[in-house]
Order: C-alpha cells, then structure tokens, then sequence
C-alpha cells in the first residue's frame, strides 16, 4: 500500500495504545474549517474523531506519536454508497412503490422514511464484519 493516491489519509495523533489495537485522533474539518474568514460565516466544522487501527506485532508506536492513518480509497467509495447512496435508493424505490399500491403520498413518505430504521440497524449489527472490510493503516 505504498501508492499515496490510491489512499486516503488523515493525519493524527496516538491516543492508546493497548494488546491488540492503536485509537488514533483525527481532526475532521469541513472544506471551509481551514478557510480565513470562517468566523465570519459560522460554517466551520471541525470535530475529533478517533480510529481504531489493528495493532500489527512489529508496530513500534508511543502514545503522542503524530502518525498518518490511512486506508484505501476504494473502500471509502464503498463507505460513501453504503452510507448514503443505498439509504437514497431504499427511500426512493419505496416511496414509489407505496404509491403505485396507492398509498397517499403522506403514509408513503412516512413508510420510506420509516424504512430507513432496519436497514441502519442492519449495518449496525454487522459493524463487526466491517470492521474487518474497512481497515485502517498507520504510517
């Protein structure tokens, strides 16, 4: 993975470290975050988040350590689709099939919405498988 334009990555810093993972900080800025005058518009958006990257045995870090993370850009293409095109298209073809049922456009509205509720908490029941799909790096 040693290709830097088929990655994304983000600086931070080692938060801890323990047997078997390193939580790294990450500052995540909006585009504007680093703009000049985002006092001026109340559009700056800056929150810590923090990564969880598996612990490899010849991994020689120290909590403080400023560190790259990384992962492949091609997974955060996946991220983006199963985060919110999915979501889209499920909201959509709902929405259009309650109507042709002849549901009001209220109780479809509502019921694609609604739907929305199982398909998030499937994604969250199967955090653990990926978990193993979205794996981060350090560097």
């Amino acid at each position: 993975m040693n290709d830097t334009t088929q990655n994304i990555s983000h600086p931070g810093i080692i938060q801890s470290i323990d047997n078997q993972s390193i939580k790294v900080r990450i500052e995540s800025a909006a585009a504007c975050g680093s703009c000049k005058v985002k006092g001026s518009c109340g559009m700056a958006e800056m929150e810590d988040k923090v990564i969880e990257v598996i612990k490899q045995d010849d991994d020689q870090y120290a909590v403080g350590q400023y560190v790259t993370v990384y992962m492949k850009q091609t997974l955060g293409s996946l991220a983006v689709v199963l985060g919110y095109v999915v979501p889209f298209l499920v909201v959509l073809l709902t929405l259009i099939f309650m109507l042709q049922l002849g549901f009001s456009e209220g109780v479809s509205g509502l019921v694609s919405l609604g739907i929305l509720a199982p398909y998030f908490l499937v994604l969250h029941l199967s955090r653990n498988m990926l978990k193993k799909t979205f794996r981060f790096y350090i560097r």
